[in-house]
């Protein structure tokens, strides 16, 4: 058994980078797969390996998916924000020292997480009935300090906000198998690269450095922990809250970090908050990500399936630290000696094919719609945190 759940991680690990490096491809994709598969694979596997593969793939995906959003503009829908620091550092030549952040930030979940565990084991199913109860004040509370902390234009940030949440409730509405996919897609991705394309933006070379040389600041450090220990528990029972927006308010709450620090933070929170929904499912039932609900249907974890899970999460989490350093620097030494017009007219195009495929037509209709909406965010000079708009009004909504 021992060797078979080993064998499960590696290849976990192995088609988490493949699916962290594609361009628009999401955890939740797979996960729909294999449970599509489901009955026929359970006659050939135990259902603890192909839990543990499932939690490799998702674990490695959270550590390999920033190198296309950073180096590409192209976001899955729980790392869209590493697209605003992550590309200015891009444009100034530290893409790699970009990656090695989230990757420390993913590392150090990893030990974040080995303490939350058994906190949240016990906890949890105390806190949430309480929880639920004020479920909608707290989500107003949220999309106040959103609207809030925007320095420029509160006003444009609140319109934005409200057509998004409009964009949001409509897209949830319509026939589609993957909702977030096309919605995402064209809030984010799309519109970041259509930007880069006008600006006909060309990449200097990229410098890569020694890992000993990327550091964070004490005080830096200590305030993108502190920001992650507040986010990563607002996303285990809030719905409509994703590990990005919580990492906003987590920093907001803490004080202003710098590109390097929300990265790192960034790192912290996607990791931790994936690992977490494992416990989560176990404490309180309750499925907060795409692989969380794949694992609930394959079946009921007990302690003993929590402790296998937990150590699939650490070792898959350490081959992905490495493998992510590995890709960066590939990423780096031939990003700058490509047409980088050319390749995010081919990024582009590849994004709205997979939207078709998983999403039809209509899918594509959404993509666009939602493309014109990150686009008046860039062009407004408003905080596109505020698009996050398209799932807590739907959240509220919902608890009304």
């Amino acid at each position: 058994m021992l060797l078979e759940i080993f064998l499960a991680i590696i290849l976990g690990v192995i088609i988490g980078t493949i699916t962290g490096i594609t361009p628009g491809i999401h955890i939740n994709l797979v996960s729909a797969l294999l449970l599509a598969a489901t009955t026929s694979l359970l006659l050939s596997f135990d259902s603890i390996i192909l839990i543990v593969f499932l939690v490799s793939i998702a674990i490695t995906h959270t550590f390999v998916d920033f190198i296309p959003s950073i180096f590409l503009g192209a976001p899955d829908e729980d790392n869209f924000l590493s697209i605003l620091p992550g590309h200015q550092m891009l444009i100034q030549g530290q893409g790699f020292t970009g990656i090695v952040l989230t990757a420390y930030g993913g590392l150090m979940a990893l030990a974040i997480f080995l303490i939350l565990a058994p906190i949240f084991i016990y906890f949890l199913p105390i806190i949430y009935p309480y929880a639920q109860r004020i479920m909608i004040f707290i989500l107003l509370i949220t999309c106040f300090f959103l609207i809030y902390f925007e320095k420029k234009n509160r006003f444009l940030a609140l319109l934005i906000f409200l057509l998004a949440g409009f964009l949001g409730y409509a897209t949830f509405n319509l026939p589609l198998k993957e909702n977030l996919l096309p919605l995402f897609t064209g809030l984010f991705g799309v519109s970041s690269i259509i930007t880069s394309i006008l600006k006909k933006q060309k990449l200097p070379e990229q410098k890569i450095i020694k890992l000993k040389n990327i550091k964070i600041k004490n005080q830096g450090f200590s305030k993108s922990i502190f920001a992650s220990l507040i986010a990563s528990p607002l996303c285990s029972f809030l719905p409509g809250l994703g590990s990005g927006q919580a990492a906003v308010i987590g920093s907001e709450v803490i004080g202003q970090l710098n590109k390097k620090q929300f990265l790192f933070l960034l790192g912290i929170v996607n990791t931790l908050v994936t690992s977490l929904s494992f416990i989560t499912l176990y404490s309180i039932s309750k499925a907060r990500t795409g692989v969380a609900v794949a694992v609930g249907k394959l079946t009921e974890l007990g302690l003993k399936e929590i402790f296998i899970i937990v150590g699939a999460i650490i070792i898959a989490g350490i081959f992905a630290f490495i493998i992510t350093i590995w890709l960066a620097k590939i990423f780096s030494k031939i990003i700058c000696k490509l047409n980088y017009q050319i390749l995010s007219i081919i990024i582009l195009i590849l994004l709205l094919v997979i939207v078709v495929y998983f999403s039809g037509w209509l899918g594509l209709l959404v993509s666009l719609v939602s493309s014109a909406l990150g686009l008046a965010c860039i062009l407004l000079g408003i905080r596109r945190t505020h698009l996050m708009g398209c799932l807590l009004i739907p959240a509220i909504l919902f608890y009304i």
